[in-house]
């Protein structure tokens, strides 16, 4: 049962987060593509937009994807993660509450990436159909590659605030 509840677990957050970034990354589903993400970024005082919107939507969408499928764990799930650590991050000034603009979405979708990065896909995967696990040190690389993009993130911000931006 545990590997049914991994798959409705990955089907559910990577389909829902694979729609989100599609509205970023491709402008489907409603969205305003990258240029949208950039412009976002760019009024929270993120630079430069042109980087940082490109890298979250394919961080976003590419993470969904292998989520879903349960494809190279748990860098998917990481992906999600670090985008919505920075999603948090960026927001923290509105709050906790949705109705109030605030994100509990986004802690949600964080969350529950983080449970499927730590559990791993489950036997209803790729991964598991293909043989596939990640070395060790490979993992450690992608964690370090993400927390280095929310450093630099709020180092961007810092910077054009002359030092004295909120996270």
């Amino acid at each position: 049962m545990t590997d049914l509840a991994l798959l409705l677990l990955r089907l559910t957050v990577g389909s829902f987060m694979f729609v989100h970034g599609s509205q970023k990354l491709f402008g489907w589903f409603g969205g305003k593509g990258v240029s949208g993400a950039m412009e976002m970024l760019g009024k929270r005082g993120v630079r430069p937009e042109w980087l940082w919107g490109t890298a979250a939507a394919l961080a976003m969408t590419g993470g969904a994807a292998a989520t879903l499928l349960g494809f190279l764990d748990p860098i998917g799930p990481l992906c999600i993660v670090a985008t919505m650590l920075a999603v948090v991050t960026l927001g923290r000034h509105r709050g906790f509450f949705a109705h109030r603009g605030g994100n509990e979405h986004a802690y949600l979708y964080l969350l529950t990436a983080l449970a499927l990065g730590l559990s791993g896909p489950g036997r209803f995967s790729l991964d598991a159909a293909l043989g596939i696990a990640l070395p060790v040190p490979l993992l450690f690389a992608a964690i370090a590659l993400a927390a280095t993009g929310l450093v630099a993130v709020h180092a961007a911000r810092t910077a054009r605030d002359g030092g004295t931006a909120r996270a």
